[in-house]
């Protein structure tokens, strides 16, 4: 069993992980482009960040800077993907692997930077409440955008392109706003990690897609509404249940499972829930026949 401590813990990394995997959901979800860019742009957000406090920068200053350098991440992938007709799915594989030089550069060319000893947002005051409030302005003001034209846009693109442009949507602008919006929430997530833990890591963004793909999966499964508000806010508990599950796995001592099965013990989670979730559509299949 997990102790308070831990099971606190599991819910702050939750929350912030909860901002990753809503820019993942942005993508994958909502405007359905396989974007592989995460991985870079989460060290990206957490590189800024640590550098910037390092240098004496405020905190919030440092979180806004990451969100603005995701954002050129996205856009990025965006220009390969349009202007130069590389396929989703590789141009988000090509920003990704020139992001780890371009953060190798930003942190100085270290593995790692720690800013342990400099003033963060958790500096003053409890955890769990600061990334309350900060998840909560960033749901709410999601909420808001994808409640507006912009967001119908991006949904539009979503469901069907081809009937998208006949209503005379901008596939392309839209499809890169989307990118931007993503891949800056996956920075600022990044970001909030970094003053978190007290260092920014080089390999610290390995397996990003994966649990944010777990924690969407979970939450949808959790909040099968099918309402924006809703969707968003499911991002938020899936990512919460996914590592309290994680936590909750590994000090099992009766499994025997440890620290390095954590891939493992992941990858079993998204199967099932998948498996899950595929068997309830079935019976509900049934059920209309």
């Amino acid at each position: 069993m997990i102790s308070v401590q831990e099971f606190l813990t599991s819910i702050e990394l939750g929350l912030i992980f909860g901002i990753v995997a809503i820019g993942i959901y942005l993508t994958f979800r909502v405007i359905n482009f396989a974007d592989l860019t995460c991985d870079g742009s989460f060290v990206l957000g957490a590189a800024v960040t640590a550098v910037l406090i390092k240098g004496g920068c405020n905190p919030y200053v440092a979180l806004a800077a990451s969100f603005l350098t995701g954002g050129l991440a996205g856009l990025l992938t965006g220009f390969l993907n349009i202007k130069c007709r590389i396929a989703d799915l590789l141009s988000g594989i090509i920003v990704a692997f020139i992001m780890y030089s371009i953060n190798l550069r930003i942190i100085g060319g270290i593995p790692n930077i720690t800013i342990i000893n400099d003033i963060t947002i958790f500096s003053f005051g409890n955890k769990l409440l600061i990334l309350g409030l900060f998840i909560t302005g960033i749901v709410a003001g999601l909420i808001y955008i994808l409640s507006s034209d912009l967001g119908l846009r991006l949904r539009a693109i979503g469901y069907n392109k081809h009937y998208a442009a006949i209503a005379g949507v901008n596939i392309n602008l839209v499809t890169v706003a989307g990118l931007i919006l993503s891949n800056a929430l996956i920075a600022c997530g990044g970001g909030l990690f970094s003053q978190y833990q007290g260092f920014c890591d080089i390999s610290s963004g390995v397996g990003t897609l994966v649990t944010g793909l777990a924690s969407v999966v979970i939450g949808e499964k959790i909040l099968p509404i099918r309402k924006e508000a809703w969707l968003v806010m499911s991002c938020i508990f899936g990512s919460i249940i996914y590592r309290i599950f994680i936590s909750m796995a590994l000090h099992s001592n009766f499994l025997g499972i440890r620290p390095q099965d954590l891939n493992l013990v992941t990858g079993c989670l998204i199967v099932i829930t998948m498996l899950i979730k595929k068997k309830g559509k079935e019976w509900q299949n049934v059920r209309n026949a």
